[in-house]
């Protein structure tokens, strides 16, 4: 090839990198634990791309503020020789894993991690021993546990609620506040953050319905509105964040099954769009997505509708960066549906296409 025909090739074709796909890690319920995937978001088709990291049963994971480390929570019973869970950090080059720390966490059953918005504070929920922990993190490196807290509420669910169910973290638009909800306790614990040493004070508590089970906390982009899904009643609390005391204040209750409807539920995850004019929400048992107009400055609710899921136990779901397509985690179809998303409107396609993947638990786009 002559040097003015390299050069022409060089300008007329991409470089490999700059078509790589995109990459998607899933969490899976397996000894894999997270598995890769490659993804095409024009036709939102998802390609195989092996096991990122072996690491036994992995309910979720989530990146670093910069993206160059993931944490995952491992749910399993017992952890060098402890009765706890795991919690892991990798390091992420190329759409590779590579494992860095691995840490116990407060007790055992380890279901999720959240990290705060300046990455030096990770926090995990431990559903079966119901108490929840941080650690402090530098490049990556977990350090042992800095605070933990093991709940003791019980809510009048005999089946659900015998005990307290930590089961999600997360943190005030501010960093100010973290949260932790208690499935079991029918609560939400509001503690202030010192992102310096990880260290958590109790600032209060939200209580939800008895009975209600709260299972996550997601804050809308307006700073004061936040969305507390409650588990066991299949509803969704509307709330008012305070920024002068990190209270979560009750503004109104949404309803997510169809009237009539007295079969088995478990409300799940929230998913809100960027901009903050939609926000959707997941049914299990039923198997339903349930999406909403949300007015942006208000963070209110009106319904567009209920959608097919795609499987069974719509564990996860999770908008892709072009907000094009839908993703749901189908815990006990073993499948990942997608679905087609009008942007301008919000409205989900009905019928989508799934691609297999062995107890999907959580989803994440590189």
């Amino acid at each position: 090839m002559t040097a003015s025909a390299a050069t022409l090739a060089a300008t007329a074709l991409p470089s490999l990198a700059a078509v790589r796909r995109p990459r998607v890690f899933i969490g899976s319920g397996t000894p894999d634990g997270i598995l890769a995937y490659d993804w095409d978001p024009v036709s939102g088709e998802l390609t195989p791309a092996g096991t990122a990291a072996k690491i036994s049963t992995v309910d979720w994971i989530t990146f670093s503020p910069d993206r160059k480390f993931i944490y995952a929570a491992a749910e399993v019973d017992t952890f060098n020789g402890k009765p706890t869970g795991e919690v892991a950090s990798f390091s992420v080059h190329d759409g590779q894993l590579t494992p860095l720390y691995a840490e116990n966490s407060a007790s055992a059953g380890t279901c999720h991690v959240a990290l705060d918005h300046t990455g030096r504070v990770l926090l995990s929920a431990d559903y079966g021993g119901g108490s929840a922990a941080s650690f402090l993190v530098t490049d990556g490196k977990l350090s042992p546990v800095v605070w933990s807290e093991h709940y003791t509420a019980h809510g009048p669910n005999a089946d659900r609620q015998q005990s307290a169910h930590a089961h999600f973290a997360s943190f005030s638009p501010d960093n100010r506040f973290a949260y932790i909800n208690d499935l079991g306790g029918d609560c939400i614990h509001i503690y202030s953050l010192n992102t310096a040493t990880a260290a958590l004070t109790p600032a209060g508590t939200y209580h939800a319905a008895p009975g209600a089970g709260p299972r996550t906390l997601h804050f809308h982009p307006n700073g004061h509105t936040a969305y507390g899904m409650n588990e066991l009643n299949s509803t969704v609390d509307v709330l008012k964040w305070s920024k002068a005391d990190g209270s979560l204040t009750l503004v109104t209750h949404i309803e997510l099954l169809p009237e009539g409807y007295h079969g088995p539920t478990r409300a799940c995850d929230t998913v809100i769009s960027k901009d903050g004019r939609f926000v959707y929400f997941a049914n299990r048992d039923n198997d339903f997505l349930y999406s909403f107009k949300a007015d942006p400055a208000t963070g209110s609710l009106t319904a567009i509708g209920r959608s097919n899921c795609g499987g069974k136990i719509p564990r996860n779901f999770a908008l892709d960066p072009t907000e094009h397509w839908m993703l749901v985690a189908n815990q006990d179809s073993n499948l990942i549906s997608v679905f087609a998303r009008n942007p301008e409107t919000g409205v989900l396609a009905e019928k989508g296409k799934s691609f297999p993947a062995p107890t999907p638990m959580c989803i994440l786009f590189a």
